[in-house]
Parts: C-alpha cells; structure tokens; sequence
C-alpha cells in the first residue's frame, strides 16, 4: 500500500471519544436552558397538549411540583405562559392586569417558595385577547402605539408578583423602551427586559397556540412577526431594542433561523437567546415516535446547534428531557 504524505490529518482530533470531549468546541450546560411551562386556573389538574406529547397544562400546585422537580436537576430559568378561559378575555385584554389574577397569583407563589428560581414572564395581549392578536385591535387593524399602555399595566402587574424576566412576544415597535420606562417609573430598576426581537412569523408555532386557544380570530400576525425571509430586519430590530434598554435579545424559531442567531451574536453586546418551539418539539417527538429518529440524540444535537450558533439561553422544551438524560 502506497504510504501518502499527507501533513494535516483532522481525524486524529476525532480518534478517541476521549480526545473529542478535550477539544469540543461547544459546551452546553443545563444552566443554558430555559423551561417554558403552560399554567391553568384552579386545583389539581394537568392536562397534556396532544400535539406536544410530555408537555402539560397545569394548575399552580403542579406547577410547584415541576419547578421543584426542575430545580434538583439544575434547572433554574423558567418561562411562563397562562391558557386564560374565554370567558375572561376581552378586546383590552384587561384580566391580565386584573388584581389577583391566577397568572400573577402563581408567579408570587412560585417565587415565594422558590426564591432562587429565574422566571420570565409573557407580555402581549394574546392569551387574554378577545381577538386573539399580539396587539390592540380597531376595525381590523393591530394598533402599535394604543397598545403600549396596555402592554405597560400587564408588565407592572408582573412585575409586582415577583417577575424576574419580561418578556415582551408581541412585536409593537417601541415597546422594550415603554416597557423599560414602565419599569424605572415604578421602582422595577432590577427587572430584566428579554426582548423577542426577530420573532418571525412562523409556521412552528402551531402546537403552542393549541396549548393557549391563542389562535387570531381573523388574519394572521404577518403586519407585526417578522417576514421569514429577512435578517437584515433582525439586525435592525435588535439595535433598537438594544438602544432602548433591553438586558437580552431573542430569536424565535431556533432551527430555521440559525444564521439569525449567528448575526445577532456578532453585532450586539447583548447576550442572546433562542426560542426552540412547540413546532420543533412536536417534529422531534413525531419522528421518534415513528422510529425515524433517536430521540436522546436528536434533543442534544439540535440544542448544541443553538447554542452553537450563539445563543447563550435556550427556552425548550426539551429542557427537563435534557437534564433527566445527559449524553455527555
């Protein structure tokens, strides 16, 4: 056999798993993810999302069970999103500034016996909207400014439960710095701001609007959710979220939108964090359950690819599965 010279052998660095573990490039660790969990009004019950198999609508007492679940494994950040009944949702989405809503109810709750948890918060109008929609709505139209105000009181409101997070998902331009104001005028200084700053008009969301019955009543969301197709827009969004006080910049999808995780990393000071959604859960699982994919290998090579491309959060939720199963 011909003995080739050949200088530079990359094999060499992959020869052992050994080796390999020396020199990977990305680390993920579980203090990088972020679990979002959906809250339901009332006692003791848990509901599973059929297009999210594993993943639950739960009322606060299972909700204290799972955080502290979470907790023992290393979880510390959680996000979370409230499935508000019909009957309590109108057009100025006023249940979610009401006092002593279940959603603030559970976030004090929470914080009072989980001190040392993280938890983020959801601000737009949608689960509590009537409409439907991110924004404040008018014959027809979503209204950017007249919704600001509302988004404002809903904040507060967060925030006087022991809000760690904000985090702003409904795309009006101006509303990290209303958001911000908000919080200074009011004695919130050390509340943090993480901004959906290039959250795209995705087909991936599905799942998740079965989860809250968030669904728009007319329309689509495509006047606000960022045109899939652009990131210069997302470079522009997050300087002006940056400029008008945000702590953290989001990108939601994750696996579609890599290369926009990639430049938002390079040009803002800021740390970033990415969305892996309910729509790239439900693939995930899908395929597993069909014996198309390994499932455990699936779930760590895609979170090492956010986190790869620069995302130093990951809200999935994958996030439990991830540290009930190390692969590494």
């Amino acid at each position: 056999m011909r003995n080739y010279s050949i200088p530079h052998r990359p094999r060499r660095n992959r020869k052992s798993a050994s080796i390999r573990e020396a020199i990977a490039e990305t680390r993920l660790s579980i203090s990088n993810l972020l679990y979002p969990m959906f809250l339901l009004d009332g006692q003791n019950m848990k509901e599973e999302i059929s297009s999210m198999p594993g993943i639950y609508r739960q009322t606060e007492d299972h909700i204290l069970n799972e955080v502290e679940h979470c907790m023992k494994l290393g979880i510390k950040l959680f996000a979370l999103f409230p499935a508000v009944d019909d009957s309590l949702k109108d057009k100025t989405a006023s249940y979610a500034s009401a006092k002593g809503n279940f959603y603030c109810r559970s976030i004090r709750a929470i914080k009072d016996r989980f001190p040392e948890a993280i938890i983020m918060t959801d601000v737009a109008m949608d689960p509590y909207s009537s409409d439907g929609h991110d924004g404040f709505v008018e014959n027809g139209k979503i209204l950017n400014d007249e919704t600001l105000p509302i988004l404002a009181r809903m904040a507060l409101a967060q925030a006087e439960a022991g809000a760690d997070i904000l985090g702003p998902s409904d795309m009006m331009d101006g509303r990290v710095g209303f958001l911000r104001d908000a919080m200074d005028e009011n004695g919130f200084t050390d509340v943090s701001i993480m901004s959906y700053t290039a959250k795209y008009a995705s087909g991936f969301y599905g799942p998740f609007r079965d989860a809250l019955s968030s669904a728009p009543k007319f329309g689509d969301k495509k006047t606000y959710q960022m045109d899939y197709r652009n990131v210069k827009e997302a470079l522009l969004e997050a300087q002006l979220d940056e400029d008008e006080g945000a702590d953290m910049l989001m990108v939601k999808p994750a696996l579609a939108y890599l290369d926009v995780i990639s430049a938002l990393s390079l040009q803002s000071r800021l740390p970033i964090a990415a969305y892996q959604v309910s729509g790239e859960y439900a693939m995930i699982k899908a395929a597993a359950a069909k014996g198309w994919l390994d499932e455990k290998k699936m779930v760590h090579e895609t979170l090492s690819s956010i986190h790869r491309a620069g995302a130093s959060i990951i809200l999935s939720y994958f996030a439990k599965q991830y540290a009930e199963n190390p692969l590494f």
